[in-house]
């Protein structure tokens, strides 16, 4: 992305350099000293992937930023990385920008060679018969297409040479983000690795759930706090979903309700047979959080969006007992192409990116 970005987002005759942090150049030379010597060689532009492999990144990123003026700075970082607790503020230097895995949307553009546009969340509940029918113009038949996203679409290495090899490459994805990732931004020892990949496989099978944290402290020999940490750092890192009732506010640290896998791809990754359930309960979540919703637990249904609309998540045969008597409420079922009234197609929310 940084290589197409110097090769396309650049005016003509701009200079560019790219420059991974963890580069061997760095071990004798800092990022300031790169800096200073390519702006004395013309350079205007500098890409620097994986920030956070650097060990002074906040600091001299915030100096670059003041001493070269002219010099634009492009980088990259972990998802589960906080420039802005970095050593240096950065936040009134910093624009930064989250990317979510693909949308069902992007997977189909991606391996179909289509441009389909995205569907608001308000079209979706106005007319999802007219939303539905809009896209099966283009995409005949949509469910078997949906299920594989559901298995191996939610990163693009699925396209291509790599495709089919895709559930095994996703598990050095988790081992990265553990592993590597973590230990740079978090300062964790291997023996915490060793216990976060063991609470990965916990969750793995029972997600999702509702966590007992002073029973897995027990199981992981540690203490509340420090699962409770672990948490939220594997949702910063983009590998678990956690989510609360809408009753209990938003503390940063408070334990969460339930927990999810961030994307059904883990599950299949995870485990060999995840149950449907759970798949279509994970994908609802991850599509609605990637497009900006707000989501909580629901007190009657499975989750509140926004603090008003109530859906049930299902199968093709899902009733609305439920969700009766509620306003604004919908059943999003799995295995049907178009909905109707208040039953909404579960594919459909992969539209809203």
């Amino acid at each position: 992305m940084l290589l197409q970005h110097m090769k396309f987002g650049q005016p003509k005759g701009a200079k560019s350099l790219y420059l991974t942090a963890d580069h061997p150049w760095l071990y004798t030379h800092t990022l300031l000293d790169t800096a200073k010597t390519w702006v004395q060689n013309g350079g205007t532009a500098l890409y620097i992937d994986e920030v956070h492999k650097y060990a002074n990144w906040s600091r001299e990123l915030k100096n670059i930023y003041d001493g070269f003026p002219k010099l634009k700075v492009y980088f990259t970082a972990s998802s589960a990385l906080d420039i802005y607790r970095g050593e240096s503020d950065l936040s009134r230097r910093v624009l930064t920008y989250t990317l979510p895995g693909m949308s069902f949307r992007e997977y189909l553009n991606l391996t179909q060679r289509k441009a389909l546009p995205t569907v608001s969340l308000e079209q979706i509940l106005d007319n999802p018969a007219q939303a539905a029918a809009t896209i099966k113009e283009q995409i005949e038949i949509p469910l078997p297409l949906f299920r594989e996203y559901l298995v191996k679409g939610y990163l693009p290495f699925t396209h291509g040479e790599h495709g089919g090899h895709y559930l095994t490459r996703l598990l050095q994805v988790i081992d990265t983000s553990i592993s590597t990732d973590l230990a740079f931004i978090q300062n964790y020892s291997s023996t915490h690795a060793v216990k976060i990949k063991k609470l990965m496989g916990v969750i793995a099978e029972s997600a999702p759930f509702e966590p007992n944290i002073s029973a897995l402290a027990q199981k992981l020999q540690l203490g509340r706090d420090t699962v409770n940490s672990f948490l939220h750092h594997l949702e910063r890192a983009c590998l678990l979903n956690l989510v609360n009732r809408s009753t209990q506010g938003m503390a940063a640290l408070q334990k969460p309700d339930k927990i999810y896998l961030e994307n059904t791809n883990l599950s299949f990754a995870l485990r060999e047979t995840p149950d449907p359930g759970t798949i279509r309960e994970t994908v609802f979540l991850n599509q609605l959080r990637n497009a900006g919703q707000e989501v909580t637990l629901a007190e009657k249904g499975d989750f509140l969006v926004n603090d008003t609309f109530t859906f049930e998540v299902g199968g093709r045969n899902k009733s609305r007992k439920q969700i009766s008597g509620l306003p604004r409420a919908y059943i999003v079922a799995d295995d049907i192409e178009l909905g109707f009234g208040n039953k909404l197609p579960l594919w459909l929310f992969g539209f809203l990116y």
